[in-house]
Protein backbone atom coordinates (compact mmCIF):
# COMPACT_ATOMS: atom_id res chain seq x y z
CA UNK A 1 0.00 0.00 0.00
CA UNK A 2 1.56 3.19 -1.14
CA UNK A 3 1.20 6.43 0.77
CA UNK A 4 1.47 9.89 -0.71
CA UNK A 5 3.00 12.67 1.27
CA UNK A 6 1.09 15.91 1.05
CA UNK A 7 3.35 18.94 0.46
CA UNK A 8 3.83 21.05 3.57
CA UNK A 9 2.86 24.14 1.64
CA UNK A 10 -0.69 22.81 1.27
CA UNK A 11 -1.40 23.32 4.97
CA UNK A 12 -2.87 26.78 5.80
CA UNK A 13 -0.56 27.37 8.76
CA UNK A 14 2.49 26.56 6.70
CA UNK A 15 1.34 28.79 3.88
CA UNK A 16 0.81 31.71 6.26
CA UNK A 17 4.23 31.18 7.78
CA UNK A 18 5.82 30.98 4.37
CA UNK A 19 4.01 34.13 3.33
CA UNK A 20 5.13 35.92 6.49
CA UNK A 21 8.72 34.92 5.81
CA UNK A 22 8.45 36.47 2.37
CA UNK A 23 7.16 39.82 3.73
CA UNK A 24 9.61 42.71 3.79
CA UNK A 25 11.20 43.16 7.19
CA UNK A 26 10.17 46.82 7.52
CA UNK A 27 6.52 46.24 6.57
CA UNK A 28 4.04 46.69 9.43
CA UNK A 29 0.28 46.21 9.52
CA UNK A 30 -1.89 49.29 9.30
CA UNK A 31 -3.22 48.97 12.86
CA UNK A 32 0.35 49.09 14.18
CA UNK A 33 0.99 52.50 12.62
CA UNK A 34 -2.47 53.74 13.65
CA UNK A 35 -1.91 52.82 17.29
CA UNK A 36 1.55 54.41 17.18
CA UNK A 37 0.13 57.66 15.79
CA UNK A 38 -2.64 57.75 18.41
CA UNK A 39 -0.20 56.95 21.23
CA UNK A 40 2.30 59.63 20.22
CA UNK A 41 -0.51 62.10 19.57
CA UNK A 42 -1.81 61.65 23.11
CA UNK A 43 1.71 62.06 24.52
CA UNK A 44 2.21 65.28 22.54
CA UNK A 45 -1.18 66.59 23.69
CA UNK A 46 -0.50 65.87 27.37
CA UNK A 47 2.98 67.38 27.08
CA UNK A 48 1.49 70.48 25.48
CA UNK A 49 -1.05 70.84 28.31
CA UNK A 50 1.74 70.67 30.89
CA UNK A 51 4.02 73.02 28.96
CA UNK A 52 1.48 75.83 28.46
CA UNK A 53 1.63 77.16 32.07
CA UNK A 54 5.43 76.98 32.02
CA UNK A 55 5.55 78.82 28.71
CA UNK A 56 3.12 81.46 29.98
CA UNK A 57 5.28 82.00 33.08
CA UNK A 58 8.45 82.44 31.06
CA UNK A 59 6.92 84.66 28.39
CA UNK A 60 5.17 86.82 31.00
CA UNK A 61 8.50 87.38 32.71
CA UNK A 62 9.68 89.04 29.49
CA UNK A 63 6.74 91.45 29.21
CA UNK A 64 6.02 94.81 30.77
CA UNK A 65 3.43 95.30 33.51
CA UNK A 66 1.00 96.93 31.07
CA UNK A 67 1.06 94.04 28.58
CA UNK A 68 0.65 91.17 31.03
CA UNK A 69 -3.17 91.11 31.02
CA UNK A 70 -3.89 92.50 27.55
CA UNK A 71 -6.71 90.90 25.57
CA UNK A 72 -6.30 88.94 23.45
CA UNK A 73 -3.37 87.27 25.19
CA UNK A 74 0.01 88.06 23.68
CA UNK A 75 1.63 84.65 23.32
CA UNK A 76 4.72 86.37 21.98
CA UNK A 77 5.36 90.02 22.96
CA UNK A 78 6.60 92.51 20.46
CA UNK A 79 9.68 93.22 22.60
CA UNK A 80 11.44 90.91 25.04
CA UNK A 81 12.49 92.63 28.25
CA UNK A 82 15.38 90.57 29.57
CA UNK A 83 16.17 93.33 32.04
CA UNK A 84 13.28 92.07 34.18
CA UNK A 85 15.54 89.34 35.52
CA UNK A 86 18.18 91.83 36.58
CA UNK A 87 15.51 93.99 38.17
CA UNK A 88 14.05 91.19 40.26
CA UNK A 89 17.51 90.02 41.30
CA UNK A 90 18.24 93.50 42.71
CA UNK A 91 14.75 94.31 44.00
CA UNK A 92 14.98 95.90 47.50
CA UNK A 93 12.16 93.88 49.10
CA UNK A 94 13.12 90.67 47.33
CA UNK A 95 16.76 89.69 48.03
CA UNK A 96 16.78 86.94 45.42
CA UNK A 97 20.33 85.75 45.98
CA UNK A 98 19.73 85.46 49.72
CA UNK A 99 16.53 83.49 49.17
CA UNK A 100 18.31 81.31 46.62
CA UNK A 101 21.09 80.46 49.08
CA UNK A 102 18.53 79.68 51.80
CA UNK A 103 16.67 77.32 49.47
CA UNK A 104 19.86 75.58 48.35
CA UNK A 105 21.01 75.15 51.94
CA UNK A 106 17.61 73.95 53.14
CA UNK A 107 16.99 71.51 50.27
CA UNK A 108 20.54 70.13 50.31
CA UNK A 109 20.56 69.40 54.04
CA UNK A 110 17.14 67.76 53.96
CA UNK A 111 18.19 65.67 50.96
CA UNK A 112 21.39 64.60 52.70
CA UNK A 113 19.55 63.64 55.88
CA UNK A 114 16.84 61.74 54.01
CA UNK A 115 19.26 59.77 51.83
CA UNK A 116 21.54 58.76 54.72
CA UNK A 117 18.79 57.85 57.17
CA UNK A 118 16.47 56.05 54.76
CA UNK A 119 19.31 54.05 53.22
CA UNK A 120 20.56 52.95 56.65
CA UNK A 121 17.11 52.05 58.01
CA UNK A 122 16.11 50.31 54.77
CA UNK A 123 19.30 48.26 54.91
CA UNK A 124 18.58 47.26 58.50
CA UNK A 125 15.04 46.13 57.69
CA UNK A 126 16.20 44.19 54.62
CA UNK A 127 19.51 42.58 55.60
CA UNK A 128 19.69 42.40 59.40
CA UNK A 129 17.85 40.04 61.73
CA UNK A 130 16.72 41.32 65.14
CA UNK A 131 13.68 40.84 67.39
CA UNK A 132 10.67 42.91 66.37
CA UNK A 133 12.06 43.81 62.96
CA UNK A 134 8.86 43.09 61.03
CA UNK A 135 6.69 44.84 63.61
CA UNK A 136 8.86 47.94 63.45
CA UNK A 137 8.70 47.90 59.66
CA UNK A 138 4.90 47.69 59.73
CA UNK A 139 4.77 50.63 62.15
CA UNK A 140 7.14 52.61 59.90
CA UNK A 141 4.98 52.02 56.83
CA UNK A 142 1.84 52.79 58.84
CA UNK A 143 3.14 56.30 59.50
CA UNK A 144 2.42 57.04 55.84
CA UNK A 145 -1.30 56.93 56.66
CA UNK A 146 -1.03 59.67 59.31
CA UNK A 147 -1.87 63.12 57.87
CA UNK A 148 0.89 65.63 58.52
CA UNK A 149 -1.63 68.10 59.91
CA UNK A 150 -2.30 65.69 62.80
CA UNK A 151 1.31 65.87 64.01
CA UNK A 152 1.77 69.58 63.32
CA UNK A 153 0.78 70.92 66.76
CA UNK A 154 2.63 68.27 68.83
CA UNK A 155 5.84 68.73 66.83
CA UNK A 156 5.52 72.52 67.00
CA UNK A 157 5.20 72.34 70.80
CA UNK A 158 8.26 70.06 71.01
CA UNK A 159 10.38 72.36 68.84
CA UNK A 160 9.17 75.40 70.76
CA UNK A 161 10.23 73.84 74.07
CA UNK A 162 13.62 73.08 72.52
CA UNK A 163 13.98 76.70 71.46
CA UNK A 164 14.26 75.86 67.78
CA UNK A 165 11.48 78.10 66.45
CA UNK A 166 12.82 80.72 64.06
CA UNK A 167 15.61 78.59 62.60
CA UNK A 168 16.00 75.72 60.17
CA UNK A 169 16.46 73.01 62.82
CA UNK A 170 12.73 72.03 62.92
CA UNK A 171 12.79 71.69 59.13
CA UNK A 172 16.06 69.76 58.82
CA UNK A 173 16.44 67.56 61.90
CA UNK A 174 13.37 65.34 61.19
CA UNK A 175 14.87 64.36 57.82
CA UNK A 176 17.73 62.62 59.65
CA UNK A 177 15.19 60.25 61.23
CA UNK A 178 13.94 58.82 57.96
CA UNK A 179 10.88 58.95 55.73
CA UNK A 180 8.43 56.05 55.69
CA UNK A 181 8.00 55.97 51.93
CA UNK A 182 11.71 56.04 51.10
CA UNK A 183 12.53 53.53 53.84
CA UNK A 184 10.07 51.15 52.22
CA UNK A 185 11.57 51.81 48.78
CA UNK A 186 15.14 51.24 49.94
CA UNK A 187 14.17 48.06 51.76
CA UNK A 188 12.73 46.67 48.53
CA UNK A 189 15.94 47.49 46.68
CA UNK A 190 18.15 45.89 49.29
CA UNK A 191 15.97 42.77 49.32
CA UNK A 192 16.65 42.37 45.61
CA UNK A 193 20.41 42.03 46.13
CA UNK A 194 21.93 38.53 46.48
CA UNK A 195 22.41 37.40 50.06
CA UNK A 196 25.75 35.85 49.07
CA UNK A 197 27.28 39.34 48.91
CA UNK A 198 26.82 39.79 52.65
CA UNK A 199 28.07 36.29 53.47
CA UNK A 200 31.20 36.63 51.34
CA UNK A 201 32.04 40.00 52.89
CA UNK A 202 31.58 38.67 56.43
CA UNK A 203 33.84 35.71 55.65
CA UNK A 204 36.50 38.20 54.57
CA UNK A 205 36.15 39.96 57.90
CA UNK A 206 34.18 43.04 56.79
CA UNK A 207 32.16 44.82 59.45
CA UNK A 208 28.44 45.48 59.02
CA UNK A 209 29.05 49.17 58.38
CA UNK A 210 31.65 48.40 55.72
CA UNK A 211 29.25 45.98 54.00
CA UNK A 212 26.59 48.67 53.99
CA UNK A 213 28.85 51.55 52.94
CA UNK A 214 31.23 49.95 50.43
CA UNK A 215 29.23 47.05 48.99
CA UNK A 216 25.51 47.71 49.24
CA UNK A 217 25.24 51.46 48.67
CA UNK A 218 27.08 51.44 45.30
CA UNK A 219 24.70 48.72 44.08
CA UNK A 220 21.61 50.80 44.84
CA UNK A 221 22.96 54.09 43.50
CA UNK A 222 20.03 54.60 41.08
CA UNK A 223 17.59 54.30 43.97
CA UNK A 224 19.62 56.77 46.03
CA UNK A 225 19.55 59.29 43.19
CA UNK A 226 15.80 58.88 42.73
CA UNK A 227 15.33 59.51 46.44
CA UNK A 228 17.69 62.50 46.33
CA UNK A 229 16.00 64.11 43.30
CA UNK A 230 12.48 63.67 44.67
CA UNK A 231 13.47 64.95 48.11
CA UNK A 232 15.29 67.97 46.66
CA UNK A 233 12.31 68.86 44.47
CA UNK A 234 9.76 68.47 47.26
CA UNK A 235 11.87 70.46 49.71
CA UNK A 236 12.59 73.19 47.16
CA UNK A 237 8.85 73.71 46.73
CA UNK A 238 8.01 73.35 50.43
CA UNK A 239 5.95 76.29 51.63
CA UNK A 240 4.00 75.36 54.74
CA UNK A 241 6.94 74.25 56.89
CA UNK A 242 8.98 77.45 56.42
CA UNK A 243 5.81 79.51 56.90
CA UNK A 244 5.20 77.91 60.32
CA UNK A 245 8.75 77.79 61.70
CA UNK A 246 10.63 80.71 60.15
CA UNK A 247 10.14 84.25 61.41
CA UNK A 248 12.94 86.40 60.02
CA UNK A 249 12.54 87.29 56.33
CA UNK A 250 16.31 86.95 55.90
CA UNK A 251 15.96 83.20 56.48
CA UNK A 252 13.09 82.67 54.02
CA UNK A 253 13.58 80.21 51.13
CA UNK A 254 12.49 81.15 47.62
CA UNK A 255 9.03 79.60 48.01
CA UNK A 256 8.23 81.84 50.98
CA UNK A 257 10.11 84.79 49.50
CA UNK A 258 7.92 84.71 46.39
CA UNK A 259 4.86 84.68 48.60
CA UNK A 260 5.99 87.81 50.43
CA UNK A 261 6.70 89.42 47.06
CA UNK A 262 3.17 88.50 45.98
CA UNK A 263 1.61 89.75 49.25
CA UNK A 264 2.60 93.37 48.66
CA UNK A 265 -0.11 95.96 48.07
CA UNK A 266 0.72 96.18 44.37
CA UNK A 267 2.10 93.24 42.44
CA UNK A 268 4.46 93.60 39.50
CA UNK A 269 3.38 90.45 37.75
CA UNK A 270 6.14 90.51 35.17
CA UNK A 271 8.73 90.63 37.96
CA UNK A 272 6.80 87.99 39.90
CA UNK A 273 6.99 85.64 36.93
CA UNK A 274 10.68 86.47 36.46
CA UNK A 275 11.33 85.43 40.07
CA UNK A 276 9.27 82.27 39.63
CA UNK A 277 11.22 81.41 36.47
CA UNK A 278 14.54 81.90 38.23
CA UNK A 279 13.35 79.68 41.09
CA UNK A 280 12.72 76.79 38.70
CA UNK A 281 16.17 76.90 37.10
CA UNK A 282 17.92 74.88 39.87
CA UNK A 283 15.28 72.16 39.63
CA UNK A 284 15.80 71.88 35.88
CA UNK A 285 19.57 71.69 36.34
CA UNK A 286 19.26 68.99 39.02
CA UNK A 287 16.90 66.90 36.92
CA UNK A 288 18.96 66.99 33.74
CA UNK A 289 22.21 66.41 35.63
CA UNK A 290 20.82 63.23 37.19
CA UNK A 291 18.45 62.29 34.36
CA UNK A 292 20.15 59.05 33.32
CA UNK A 293 20.35 57.67 36.84
CA UNK A 294 16.94 59.05 37.71
CA UNK A 295 15.19 57.23 34.86
CA UNK A 296 17.18 54.08 35.56
CA UNK A 297 16.09 54.20 39.17
CA UNK A 298 12.45 54.71 38.17
CA UNK A 299 12.68 51.66 35.92
CA UNK A 300 14.32 49.55 38.62
CA UNK A 301 11.70 50.64 41.14
CA UNK A 302 9.07 49.02 38.97
CA UNK A 303 10.79 45.64 38.74
CA UNK A 304 12.05 45.22 42.30
CA UNK A 305 9.92 42.84 44.33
Amino acid sequence: MSTTTQPLSDFPAARSTEYADQQPTGQRPAHYWLSAVVRHGLLILVSFIFMVPLYWMVITSLKTQTTVFTTPIQWWPSALHWENYATVAKYPSFPFLRFLWNSLYYASMVTLGTVLSCAAVGYGFARLRFPGRDVLFIVTVATLMIPSIVTLIPTFVIFKNLGWIGGYAPLMVPSFFGNGFFIFMMRQFFLGLPKELDDAARVDGASEFRIFWQIMLPLVRPALLVMAVFTFMWTWQEFFGPLVYLQDSKTFPLSLGLFTFRARRTVDWHLMMAGATLSTVPLVIVFFAAQRYFLEGIKMTGIKG
